[in-house]
């Protein structure tokens, strides 16, 4: 099998919330990390099958699918790629990483069926604080959220060329940005720009405050509600102005390839 020489990271969908996902004004296909044996798909909410082949990502070749919570537009599509990375449940391969909703299901909140779970080689339900490697090679560190799924989580995943950091759908809270340091690359899952806050997820503001203090080399804002996506730029920019950060507003099928230097294009 190929794999990609450098850290390869495809935005299969910008769009977050429940009227984005509705109208699909922008696609909810989540994120693609690709990086030499790591082919890891990052909440593949609706659409983020058709969003592959469309964009030339071969959906058996997926080895690690990452769901941080049990909303609809973080998970919806897991299920049909499990069965993709699983040769159709012929192979008992790959690993499934999730919430505890996720994998063992909660109150209010379950998602994967038993039978797609049981297609997968490595199952396992994380929560903040737990550590470990994937495929041997990559750190992967699980970070704390607060959100409606009160088990959502986010992620640092350490590449051969610096450190990937995922904020999923979060409320701002003293300490969020600690979690997430030595970041080379973040993206933010931001719903709201500037003075629309809403519980349980970030706006522009809430982005200000925590890449002021991680101080990554790129911010990139994503997961966005209808009320962001036509300011979207322009929330971008206000970020890059007060944090000194560079700070961009995704894009469906950006991609972004991360090396010496980090480099942006769009499909």
């Amino acid at each position: 099998m190929h794999y990609p020489i450098m850290a390869k990271i495809t935005f299969l969908g910008t769009g977050g919330g429940r009227f984005a996902t509705i109208t699909q004004k922008r696609a909810t296909g989540g994120i693609y990390i690709a990086d030499k044996a790591l082919l890891m798909h990052v909440d593949p909410g609706p659409g983020a099958l058709v969003k592959m082949h469309e964009f030339g990502i071969d959906p058996m070749a997926t080895n690690v699918i990452f769901v941080s919570h049990a909303h609809p537009d973080h998970y919806t599509d897991a299920e049909i790629l499990i069965e993709a990375m699983t040769m159709g449940g012929r192979r008992h391969r790959g690993m499934l990483i999730g919430s505890e909703s996720i994998i063992n299901g909660i109150k209010d909140f379950r998602a994967i069926s038993f039978y797609h779970k049981g297609l997968v080689k490595e199952v396992r339900a994380v929560k903040p604080g737990d550590k470990f490697y994937i495929n041997y090679w990559y750190e992967m560190e699980i970070t704390p959220s607060l959100h409606s799924d009160p088990t959502t989580v986010g992620f640092k995943l350490a590449l051969d060329n610096g450190i990937i950091s995922y904020i999923s759908d979060t409320q701002y809270f003293e300490g969020l940005a600690d979690f997430h340091k030595e970041a080379r690359l973040m993206i933010l899952s931001v719903t709201r720009p500037i003075g629309m806050k809403i519980p349980f997820h970030l706006s522009t503001e809430d982005a200000v405050e925590i890449v002021k203090k991680v101080n990554p080399e790129l911010a990139i804002l994503t997961h966005m509600g209808v009320k962001f996506m036509n300011v979207a730029s322009e929330q971008a920019n206000f970020v890059s102005e007060e944090t000194g950060v560079n700070t961009i507003a995704a894009m469906d099928g950006m991609r972004v390839y991360m090396e010496d230097k980090i480099e942006i294009k769009k499909d």
